[in-house]
């Protein structure tokens, strides 16, 4: 599948050019003739004799930038001063800070930020840790927590090398939902440690947002968590992406109208994104799933590569026990969800599904089947990049959903919080935009995460595990 040239492969070219007619049109054509997707064109000196500009190009990938300086390079009249990898740049020092709230110009701001005035409210938590949350950062502060064993698409590259993902969720937070993240990488992978780690940092924290901890040791560090501390415990891997998955099906399911309690769902990848979603449909009531992995479906009895998460869904779905492929799974289904590798789902399959099918091919970069093959069979096809329409993203969950959390303060999070922020997210397109290929807000919609925030706090309270008893008005984030 041919990947577009993107920002996340942009070069900023500084190009000493001749200054003769036509010579930046060669340069330009040149460019275009590789692939490359020119952006700003920027003049930084003019002589008599030459131009000095800087060019921003955006490519496939890493060696095609390559390429596209090789070619530039053999242009006659043009010297290339400089590349910069704009990524790299961005990156540069990391991409997070610490600031301060209050400034500090006097004595009296010092005596009272700290000694002796500080004194005065560590005693007054040391009555009552409650007041943590209001005199301390902890009412605004999650820990995102990886040991970097299942990063994006890169797999087990380590806490040092999982330090930028964190940090660019640690922006996310901020930027979306006003709330102060801090990424903590650890050195272990030994489950045991993790928790007692988590367990030990906890203090500071209103929630631990968990991340990029590969299955099935992420399902025995959430509930472990979950069990030991007094505040929320959430995997986004797993149930931002089941949040999000709900939300797009809900609203595919009023374009294909059907009900979901009579649908039948094919789940292709059954790790901590496919548990989790295959958990959150059961508790919205759909009832036929079939969860599929490399060896096959999951059905009651099967012993090839098996473990305790995997039992459990082979026992919660598959009610006929279905054996087979994803090719035996899918004949007669309404939905397909993949979470799993690319190309695994054919057109074949897809014409085998019910009637106005939904396929939500999630593979990153690469979806289970290329949506330009697929178009053509499906009612609602969705995907988890930002080049095609109905892009299923987590980032439209986890601001919104700490930030409902934080403003209750609750204790854990529970179904009923999930499918509440899965109905908001789907309420934040109208009725009158609802399409098949506008069934999910834009990541950029300002609505989304003050309507997550305000459904995840009123299921809190609804159920009991909040702090604040009051019905809370939720503060405008933007």
């Amino acid at each position: 599948m041919a990947i577009a040239p993107s920002a996340s492969y942009s070069l900023t070219a500084r190009l000493e050019i001749k200054n003769r007619p036509g010579m930046l049109g060669r340069v330009t054509s040149v460019i275009g003739s590789a692939g490359g997707d020119i952006g700003a064109v920027d003049i930084v000196e003019m002589t008599r004799d030459r131009v000095v500009r800087d060019m921003t190009i955006n490519a496939r990938d890493s060696e095609h930038g390559q390429e596209i300086v090789n070619r530039i390079r053999g242009i006659g009249g043009v010297r290339i001063v400089s590349v910069a990898d704009r990524t790299f740049l961005m990156h540069a020092g990391g991409k997070i800070e610490v600031r301060n709230k209050v400034p500090i110009r006097s004595r009296d701001d010092l005596s009272m930020a700290y000694t002796p005035g500080v004194a005065r409210v560590c005693l007054a938590i040391k009555e009552d840790r409650e007041r943590t949350f209001a005199l301390t950062i902890k009412q605004n502060a999650v820990a995102v927590v990886t040991d970097g064993s299942a990063v994006l698409g890169l797999g087990d590259i380590g806490p040092e090398a999982a330090l930028p993902v964190m940090e660019g969720k640690a922006m996310l937070f901020k930027e979306f939902a006003g709330v102060d993240a801090f990424p903590i990488c650890l050195a272990t992978k030994d489950p045991d440690k993790i928790v007692e780690t988590v367990k030990l940092i906890a203090p500071p924290f209103g929630g631990i947002n968990l991340e990029d901890i590969s299955a099935p040791r992420c399902f025995e560090v959430e509930e472990r968590l979950r069990k030991e501390l007094e505040i929320p415990v959430f995997h986004d891997d797993q149930h931002g992406t089941a949040v999000v998955v709900l939300a797009a099906l809900l609203n595919a399911l009023r374009i294909v109208k059907k009900d979901p309690r009579k649908i039948k769902v094919v789940v292709s990848g059954v790790g901590a994104a496919g548990t989790a979603t295959v958990k959150i449909l059961l508790a919205t009531g759909v009832r036929h799933i079939i969860g599929v992995d490399e060896h096959g479906t999951l059905f009651r009895g099967r012993e090839v590569g098996m473990d305790f998460m995997k039992r459990w869904v082979a026992g919660a779905t598959n009610p006929r026990n279905v054996r087979g492929r994803l090719s035996d799974a899918i004949a007669g289904a309404d939905v397909f969800i993949g979470l799993s590798v690319p190309g695994v789902l054919t057109v074949r399959d897809v014409k085998s599904m019910a009637r106005r099918p939904i396929v939500f091919a999630m593979a990153n970069p690469v979806p289970e089947i290329r949506p330009e093959v697929a178009v053509r069979h499906v009612t609602v096809m969705a995907t988890g990049r930002s080049d095609y329409p109905n892009q299923i993203n987590n980032v439209l969950c986890f601001p919104g959903f700490f930030r409902g959390l934080l403003d209750c303060r609750a204790r854990v999070v529970n179904d009923e919080m999930k499918i509440a922020a899965a109905r908001a997210i789907a309420a934040c397109v109208e009725r009158n935009e609802l399409s098949a290929e506008y069934i999910i807000p834009s990541v950029f919609n300002k609505k989304v995460a003050p309507a997550v925030a305000q459904a995840v706090a009123g299921a809190a309270l609804e159920t009991g595990v909040a702090r604040r008893r009051r019905r809370l008005e939720i503060p405008a984030l933007f």
